[in-house]
Protein backbone atom coordinates (compact mmCIF):
# COMPACT_ATOMS: atom_id res chain seq x y z
CA UNK A 1 0.00 0.00 0.00
CA UNK A 2 1.91 3.14 -1.00
CA UNK A 3 1.74 5.78 -3.96
CA UNK A 4 4.68 8.23 -5.12
CA UNK A 5 4.24 12.01 -3.20
CA UNK A 6 3.51 13.21 -6.49
CA UNK A 7 0.59 11.34 -6.78
CA UNK A 8 -0.92 12.28 -3.16
CA UNK A 9 0.21 16.47 -4.56
CA UNK A 10 -1.95 15.40 -7.85
CA UNK A 11 -4.56 14.99 -4.92
CA UNK A 12 -4.13 17.86 -2.81
CA UNK A 13 -3.98 20.46 -6.06
CA UNK A 14 -7.13 19.02 -7.36
CA UNK A 15 -9.11 19.88 -3.95
CA UNK A 16 -7.16 23.14 -3.09
CA UNK A 17 -6.00 24.29 -6.41
CA UNK A 18 -2.71 26.83 -6.09
CA UNK A 19 -3.53 29.03 -8.42
CA UNK A 20 -6.15 30.46 -5.57
CA UNK A 21 -3.77 31.07 -3.27
CA UNK A 22 -3.10 34.55 -2.44
CA UNK A 23 -0.22 36.50 -4.26
CA UNK A 24 2.02 36.77 -1.36
CA UNK A 25 2.07 33.15 -0.10
CA UNK A 26 4.31 30.28 -0.63
CA UNK A 27 2.39 27.01 -1.05
CA UNK A 28 3.06 23.40 -2.46
CA UNK A 29 6.25 21.26 -1.98
CA UNK A 30 8.71 22.27 0.89
CA UNK A 31 10.89 19.19 0.90
CA UNK A 32 10.50 16.13 -0.33
CA UNK A 33 10.87 13.94 -3.75
CA UNK A 34 8.39 13.83 -6.22
CA UNK A 35 9.30 10.50 -7.12
CA UNK A 36 9.54 8.91 -3.45
CA UNK A 37 7.15 6.46 -2.14
CA UNK A 38 4.21 7.39 0.54
CA UNK A 39 2.84 5.26 2.67
CA UNK A 40 0.93 7.20 5.35
CA UNK A 41 0.29 11.10 5.45
CA UNK A 42 0.00 13.18 8.48
CA UNK A 43 -2.49 16.32 8.14
CA UNK A 44 -1.62 19.35 10.69
CA UNK A 45 -1.69 23.16 10.92
CA UNK A 46 1.74 23.77 11.45
CA UNK A 47 5.08 22.29 10.72
CA UNK A 48 6.99 22.84 14.44
CA UNK A 49 9.04 20.47 16.51
CA UNK A 50 5.48 19.13 18.25
CA UNK A 51 4.32 17.50 14.42
CA UNK A 52 7.41 16.78 13.56
CA UNK A 53 7.45 14.22 16.86
CA UNK A 54 4.77 12.98 15.79
CA UNK A 55 5.57 12.29 12.24
CA UNK A 56 8.65 10.55 13.29
CA UNK A 57 6.98 8.66 15.53
CA UNK A 58 4.10 7.65 13.15
CA UNK A 59 6.40 6.83 10.57
CA UNK A 60 5.14 8.57 7.84
CA UNK A 61 6.51 9.97 4.77
CA UNK A 62 4.80 13.43 4.19
CA UNK A 63 3.59 15.74 6.27
CA UNK A 64 1.06 18.18 5.01
CA UNK A 65 0.49 21.11 7.09
CA UNK A 66 -2.00 24.32 6.52
CA UNK A 67 0.69 27.19 7.62
CA UNK A 68 3.50 27.06 5.09
CA UNK A 69 6.86 26.62 7.22
CA UNK A 70 8.92 29.19 4.97
CA UNK A 71 6.24 32.06 4.08
CA UNK A 72 9.03 34.80 3.48
CA UNK A 73 12.26 34.47 1.39
CA UNK A 74 15.01 32.53 3.18
CA UNK A 75 18.78 32.54 2.00
CA UNK A 76 19.41 29.07 3.81
CA UNK A 77 17.62 26.90 6.37
CA UNK A 78 20.95 25.91 8.70
CA UNK A 79 20.27 23.33 11.45
CA UNK A 80 20.78 26.01 14.39
CA UNK A 81 17.60 28.17 12.87
CA UNK A 82 14.56 26.92 14.07
CA UNK A 83 13.14 26.35 10.58
CA UNK A 84 16.30 25.10 9.69
CA UNK A 85 15.82 22.52 11.90
CA UNK A 86 12.77 21.49 10.75
CA UNK A 87 13.89 21.12 7.14
CA UNK A 88 16.52 19.41 8.36
CA UNK A 89 14.84 17.22 10.69
CA UNK A 90 12.22 16.10 8.14
CA UNK A 91 14.84 15.28 5.38
CA UNK A 92 16.82 13.02 7.85
CA UNK A 93 14.03 11.35 8.80
CA UNK A 94 13.13 10.67 4.74
CA UNK A 95 9.23 12.94 5.33
CA UNK A 96 8.49 15.36 3.04
CA UNK A 97 6.41 18.83 3.24
CA UNK A 98 3.29 20.09 1.40
CA UNK A 99 2.08 23.57 2.05
CA UNK A 100 -1.97 24.40 1.51
CA UNK A 101 -2.51 27.76 3.21
CA UNK A 102 -4.69 30.52 1.30
CA UNK A 103 -5.26 27.69 -1.66
CA UNK A 104 -7.09 26.03 1.14
CA UNK A 105 -9.17 29.01 2.41
CA UNK A 106 -10.56 29.81 -0.86
CA UNK A 107 -11.26 26.74 -2.35
CA UNK A 108 -14.33 25.45 -2.26
CA UNK A 109 -14.47 22.60 0.49
CA UNK A 110 -11.75 24.57 2.50
CA UNK A 111 -10.86 25.67 5.60
CA UNK A 112 -13.52 27.91 6.14
CA UNK A 113 -16.31 25.27 5.40
CA UNK A 114 -14.86 22.88 7.63
CA UNK A 115 -14.74 25.50 10.60
CA UNK A 116 -18.59 26.06 9.58
CA UNK A 117 -19.47 22.33 9.90
CA UNK A 118 -17.99 22.14 13.31
CA UNK A 119 -20.21 24.06 15.21
CA UNK A 120 -22.90 22.49 12.77
CA UNK A 121 -23.51 25.80 9.91
CA UNK A 122 -25.36 24.69 6.46
CA UNK A 123 -23.16 27.05 4.09
CA UNK A 124 -25.16 29.00 2.05
CA UNK A 125 -22.01 30.91 0.00
CA UNK A 126 -18.20 32.53 0.30
CA UNK A 127 -17.95 35.60 2.81
CA UNK A 128 -15.39 37.17 0.14
CA UNK A 129 -16.07 35.67 -3.32
CA UNK A 130 -13.18 34.90 -5.87
CA UNK A 131 -15.89 36.76 -8.51
CA UNK A 132 -19.40 37.77 -8.74
CA UNK A 133 -21.64 34.31 -7.78
CA UNK A 134 -18.24 32.27 -7.53
CA UNK A 135 -18.24 29.25 -5.04
CA UNK A 136 -14.76 30.08 -3.78
CA UNK A 137 -13.76 32.59 -1.70
CA UNK A 138 -12.43 33.31 1.66
CA UNK A 139 -14.84 32.67 4.81
CA UNK A 140 -18.28 31.22 4.29
CA UNK A 141 -21.59 32.18 5.51
CA UNK A 142 -24.07 29.68 6.74
CA UNK A 143 -27.56 29.17 8.87
CA UNK A 144 -28.04 27.17 12.01
CA UNK A 145 -30.86 24.43 12.02
CA UNK A 146 -32.85 27.57 14.14
CA UNK A 147 -31.91 30.23 16.28
CA UNK A 148 -30.32 30.53 19.62
CA UNK A 149 -29.04 32.78 21.93
CA UNK A 150 -25.71 34.27 21.67
CA UNK A 151 -24.12 32.99 24.98
CA UNK A 152 -25.41 29.65 23.67
CA UNK A 153 -24.10 30.02 20.49
CA UNK A 154 -20.86 30.68 21.93
CA UNK A 155 -20.55 27.79 24.05
CA UNK A 156 -21.76 25.80 20.71
CA UNK A 157 -18.48 27.27 19.33
CA UNK A 158 -16.37 26.21 22.23
CA UNK A 159 -17.80 22.75 22.55
CA UNK A 160 -17.45 22.05 18.72
CA UNK A 161 -13.67 23.21 18.47
CA UNK A 162 -10.56 21.64 20.07
CA UNK A 163 -9.80 22.96 23.80
CA UNK A 164 -7.02 25.61 23.82
CA UNK A 165 -5.80 28.10 26.40
CA UNK A 166 -7.05 30.71 24.44
CA UNK A 167 -10.74 29.77 25.01
CA UNK A 168 -13.39 31.37 23.00
CA UNK A 169 -14.58 34.92 23.79
CA UNK A 170 -17.88 36.71 22.43
CA UNK A 171 -19.02 40.04 22.04
CA UNK A 172 -22.52 41.06 21.80
CA UNK A 173 -25.70 40.82 24.02
CA UNK A 174 -25.75 37.28 25.55
CA UNK A 175 -29.81 37.15 24.82
CA UNK A 176 -29.23 38.34 21.24
CA UNK A 177 -30.81 35.03 18.74
CA UNK A 178 -28.18 33.64 16.59
CA UNK A 179 -29.56 31.82 13.34
CA UNK A 180 -27.00 33.14 10.30
CA UNK A 181 -23.38 33.14 10.90
CA UNK A 182 -20.19 34.35 8.76
CA UNK A 183 -17.58 32.34 9.73
CA UNK A 184 -13.45 32.88 8.58
CA UNK A 185 -10.84 30.17 9.64
CA UNK A 186 -7.52 32.28 10.67
CA UNK A 187 -6.91 36.15 11.71
CA UNK A 188 -10.28 37.84 9.92
CA UNK A 189 -10.73 41.43 11.38
CA UNK A 190 -9.68 42.50 8.07
CA UNK A 191 -13.54 41.43 7.34
CA UNK A 192 -15.61 42.67 9.96
CA UNK A 193 -17.27 45.42 7.48
CA UNK A 194 -17.84 42.26 4.93
CA UNK A 195 -19.83 40.41 7.59
CA UNK A 196 -22.13 43.79 8.59
CA UNK A 197 -22.58 44.14 4.51
CA UNK A 198 -23.67 40.02 4.48
CA UNK A 199 -26.13 41.10 7.33
CA UNK A 200 -25.68 37.82 9.57
CA UNK A 201 -26.22 37.65 13.31
CA UNK A 202 -22.98 36.67 14.18
CA UNK A 203 -19.33 36.26 13.46
CA UNK A 204 -16.76 33.72 13.96
CA UNK A 205 -12.64 34.30 13.48
CA UNK A 206 -9.45 34.25 15.05
CA UNK A 207 -7.23 36.84 16.21
CA UNK A 208 -9.49 39.79 17.09
CA UNK A 209 -8.10 42.65 18.21
CA UNK A 210 -8.98 45.43 20.75
CA UNK A 211 -9.74 48.55 18.60
CA UNK A 212 -11.14 46.94 15.55
CA UNK A 213 -13.68 44.67 18.10
CA UNK A 214 -14.60 47.18 20.04
CA UNK A 215 -15.30 49.92 17.19
CA UNK A 216 -17.35 47.28 16.08
CA UNK A 217 -19.47 46.68 18.57
CA UNK A 218 -19.71 50.13 19.16
CA UNK A 219 -21.58 50.40 15.70
CA UNK A 220 -24.62 49.21 17.42
CA UNK A 221 -25.33 52.05 19.81
CA UNK A 222 -26.14 54.10 16.76
CA UNK A 223 -29.86 53.76 15.73
CA UNK A 224 -30.57 52.36 12.79
CA UNK A 225 -27.37 50.17 12.81
CA UNK A 226 -26.90 46.23 13.33
CA UNK A 227 -23.96 45.19 13.51
CA UNK A 228 -23.53 41.03 14.03
CA UNK A 229 -22.16 39.92 17.60
CA UNK A 230 -18.28 38.54 17.42
CA UNK A 231 -16.95 35.00 18.64
CA UNK A 232 -13.39 35.51 18.89
CA UNK A 233 -11.30 31.68 18.86
CA UNK A 234 -7.66 30.94 19.06
CA UNK A 235 -6.72 30.97 15.20
CA UNK A 236 -5.09 26.92 15.92
CA UNK A 237 -8.81 26.05 16.89
CA UNK A 238 -10.40 27.51 14.44
CA UNK A 239 -8.08 25.64 11.31
CA UNK A 240 -7.94 22.52 12.93
CA UNK A 241 -10.80 21.33 11.56
CA UNK A 242 -9.39 21.17 7.93
CA UNK A 243 -6.35 18.91 9.03
CA UNK A 244 -9.54 15.99 8.69
CA UNK A 245 -11.36 17.45 5.88
CA UNK A 246 -7.55 17.18 3.81
CA UNK A 247 -7.24 14.17 5.11
CA UNK A 248 -10.67 12.80 3.92
CA UNK A 249 -10.15 14.50 0.70
CA UNK A 250 -6.78 12.33 0.26
CA UNK A 251 -7.99 9.22 1.56
CA UNK A 252 -11.23 9.52 -1.18
CA UNK A 253 -8.96 10.04 -3.93
CA UNK A 254 -6.36 7.47 -3.11
CA UNK A 255 -8.36 4.65 -1.77
CA UNK A 256 -6.91 1.62 -0.12
CA UNK A 257 -2.98 3.42 -1.10
CA UNK A 258 -2.13 5.28 1.77
CA UNK A 259 -3.03 5.86 5.27
CA UNK A 260 -4.04 9.24 6.41
CA UNK A 261 -3.58 10.47 9.72
CA UNK A 262 -4.52 13.77 11.75
CA UNK A 263 -2.40 15.51 14.28
CA UNK A 264 -3.25 15.63 17.62
CA UNK A 265 -0.81 18.07 19.30
CA UNK A 266 -1.81 21.34 20.01
CA UNK A 267 0.48 23.74 18.41
CA UNK A 268 -1.18 27.11 19.33
CA UNK A 269 1.18 29.16 21.16
CA UNK A 270 -0.65 30.09 24.18
CA UNK A 271 -0.15 27.49 27.01
CA UNK A 272 -1.93 29.37 30.32
CA UNK A 273 -5.06 31.11 30.74
CA UNK A 274 -5.96 32.90 34.10
CA UNK A 275 -9.59 32.95 34.96
CA UNK A 276 -11.64 35.80 33.97
CA UNK A 277 -13.38 38.06 36.70
CA UNK A 278 -16.73 37.31 38.45
CA UNK A 279 -18.06 40.16 36.62
CA UNK A 280 -16.53 40.69 33.19
CA UNK A 281 -18.43 44.41 32.93
CA UNK A 282 -16.95 45.89 35.92
CA UNK A 283 -13.46 46.87 36.63
CA UNK A 284 -11.09 45.81 39.92
CA UNK A 285 -11.35 48.32 42.79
Amino acid sequence: MAVRLQEVIDALEAAYPPELAESWDAVGLVCGDPGAMVQRVLFCVDAVEATVDEAVDFGVQLVVSHHPLLLRGVHGVPADDPKGRIVHRLIRAGIGLYCAHTNADSALQGVSDALAEAIGLTVTRPLVPHGEGADTGLGRIGELPEAEPFRDFVERVADNLPTTAWGVRGAGDPERPIRTVAVCGGAGDSYLATAVAAGVDAYVTADLRHHPAGEHIARADVPGTDVPALVDVAHWASEWPWCQQAADTVAAALPDTVEVLVSTRRTDPWTVHAGAASDPGRAPA
